[in-house]
């Protein structure tokens, strides 16, 4: 199996997504300035999740999208609470 982030067949078409994505999103990438907004596409066939793979891009730092989705599942899961005002995160 391959590691990689990506199988070997989807990297063109999920890097031609993600720019156009990124785009959209973000405007142009201008020299020296980070984009404002993350995202992270996740592509599989339907039917091939178990015993199968997900493939994964992003415009951001690894961790940072790590942490992104760990969010998003603890709130689709209801594991997610707004942490209380005053506290550091």
């Amino acid at each position: 199996m391959n590691p990689e982030p990506i199988q070997d067949e989807h990297p063109r078409l999920m890097n031609m997504l993600a720019h156009a994505i990124d785009e959209a999103l973000n405007g142009p990438r201008q020299p020296g300035i980070p984009p404002r907004i993350g995202f992270v596409l996740l592509v599989s066939e339907f039917g091939q999740i178990e015993g199968g793979r997900v493939n994964y891009i992003s415009n951001g730092e690894r961790d940072s999208m790590l942490a992104m989705c760990r969010e998003y599942l603890a709130r689709a899961e209801g594991r997610y609470h707004e942490p209380k005002e005053g506290l550091a995160q």
